[in-house]
Order: C-alpha cells, then sequence, then structure tokens
C-alpha cells in the first residue's frame, strides 16, 4: 500500500464514522471532478459545508447526525485540496474560478440556493462567496474565519512556517497538537490530516482578500460567526469586535473552550446547536 493509499483508507475509516446514510457524488466542474459527501432527506432545506484545509469533507462526522434531521446536507471536498476531488487540466487559478466553481457544483446540485457553512479556510471561501452571490445564500455560518475580519496572529504563523515549508506527517501532527493544547482528537482524522499534508498532491492554494469594510455596505446576508476562545488563529475578542463594525446584525458566539483545529468536532453539540438555531 502506498502513502496515497493509506491516505485514502484512513479518509475512508473516518466517513465510516458518519451516523447516516452517505450518499457520494461526484460532480463535473470546468476545474475537474468535485466530490461531495450528501446525507439527509432530499425534502429537507440544502445546507452546504466547507472545511478547513487539509480537513477533508470528513471532518464533520460529529456534526452530521443532527444537521441531517433537519437539512440535506453537502460536505464538498475543496477542488485543489486534499481529499476526493480530482482536478482536471485547468486547475482554479484566480478567486473569480474558486467561486465560479462553487457555483457550477450548486447548480449540479441543483440548489438555486442554500446555508452554507464554512471552516477556517472554508470560511474565507463562504464569505467571499456570499459576498459576490447573496442572493444563493440563504444563511451564512463561519466557524472561527481566519484572514476574514483581522490578521492571523504572528505565533500562529510563526509556527506553521515548517509545514508551509515542507510538510510531513510529523510535523502536521505537532502543529495540531500545539494548537489545541493537546486535546485528544479522532486518530483517523488525524491521519487524514497528516497524510494529507504529508503525501497528497495539492494545487496552488487560491486565498480570498480580506473584505474591505465597504464591501458589506448593503450585505443582506443572514450571518453567524462562530469563534474559538482558546484558539491560537487569532483573538477571538479583536475578531468579535471587527465583526460587530462591519456586520452589525451578525450573531457572534464565542466558544470559550474550543480551539481553531477541534472545531468542528469538538465541541460538537455546541456548533450543532448554533448551526440549527
Amino acid at each position: 500500500m502506498t502513502q496515497l493509499d493509506e491516505f485514502y483508507a484512513a479518509y475512508d475509516r473516518v466517513l465510516q464514522k458518519w451516523p447516516v446514510e452517505v450518499e457520494s457524488i461526484d460532480m463535473s466542474t470546468a476545474h475537474g471532478t468535485t466530490r461531495v459527501n450528501a446525507c439527509g432527506s432530499a425534502d429537507h432545506p440544502a445546507l452546504v459545508l466547507l472545511p478547513g484545509a487539509g480537513a477533508t469533507s470528513t471532518v464533520w462526522f460529529a456534526n452530521v447526525a443532527a444537521l441531517a434531521r433537519h437539512y440535506r446536507v453537502y460536505a464538498l471536498d475543496l477542488m485543489g485540496d486534499v481529499g476526493r476531488s480530482v482536478p482536471g487540466e485547468t486547475s482554479i487559478g484566480s478567486v473569480d474560478e474558486l467561486l465560479d466553481w462553487l457555483s457550477t457544483v450548486l447548480d449540479g446540485l441543483d440548489l438555486p440556493t442554500a446555508a452554507i457553512c464554512g471552516h477556517s479556510y472554508g470560511a474565507m471561501i463562504a464569505l467571499a462567496y456570499s459576498l459576490r452571490n447573496g442572493s444563493r445564500v440563504e444563511a451564512l455560518t463561519l466557524l472561527d474565519p481566519n484572514g476574514c475580519f483581522g490578521p492571523m496572529s504572528a505565533q500562529y504563523l510563526l509556527h506553521a512556517i515548517p509545514i508551509l515549508l515542507s510538510p510531513n506527517d510529523t510535523r502536521q501532527r505537532r502543529f495540531v497538537e500545539w494548537e489545541t493544547g493537546g486535546r485528544e482528537l479522532d486518530s483517523d482524522w488525524l491521519d487524514v490530516l497528516a497524510l494529507g499534508a504529508a503525501h497528497f498532491p495539492k494545487s496552488k492554494t487560491i486565498v480570498p482578500k480580506r473584505p474591505k469594510p465597504a464591501e458589506f455596505e448593503n450585505f443582506g446576508v443572514d450571518t453567524t460567526v462562530l469563534l474559538a476562545g482558546r484558539g491560537k488563529v487569532h483573538n477571538a475578542a479583536r475578531i468579535e469586535s471587527a465583526v460587530r463594525a462591519v456586520l452589525a446584525r451578525a450573531r457572534t458566539v464565542v466558544l470559550e473552550n474550543a480551539t481553531h483545529h477541534t472545531l468542528p468536532m469538538l465541541p460538537a453539540a455546541e456548533v450543532n446547536e448554533i448551526l440549527l438555531s
């Protein structure tokens, strides 16, 4: 078994932890085939889940049982990132193409509108998409959105440099252990994260710029921002203030015991409650 095979085996083990029936859909786009793991009744309103970088769609294993009772859930593997989405000959090369890719996926799923929830890098995509395509977003939930309302901390970036320069299994595990304060996370999912970082071929990451305050004028999407009180990506209180400065009507929630990389798995019950309220 190759190291890439080990990654796919870990991915499948985590997907098997989903306590609901899962339909795996491969959606063709101009940039390749996007894997969508779906669950919940087709009669329910749609909820699209965008994971953090490297986390894959499987990361929602502790959330989908509750969410699927109220939504038809569509969890995406981000194009160009680790997972079972398969890039085509033309990679995504700009933010415009990244957002068009998401529109194509929604079109292919026959979703003129949907609620969207993103974590970390997925939150950056979700916010950028909502600012440009607000009529298609019924509600927006951002889980500890880095780079959306303020800068990431110098401490976090300093610890991330070794992974960015030369990612490997050990460095990824140590980084997550540092950020989470040694919290016990699902071992199979940690395998996905670490093996993906070390061995999965990835495209250049396309990062939406932080929106300027003027871009939030006339933004009418119902928005919730959930922040990790013990996270090391940024200062939660400062980001909460920054959110309120540009989105006065947004709901902000600080989960005092959460860190950036424990979300959305821990604390799952609180995350689920927020998504469902």
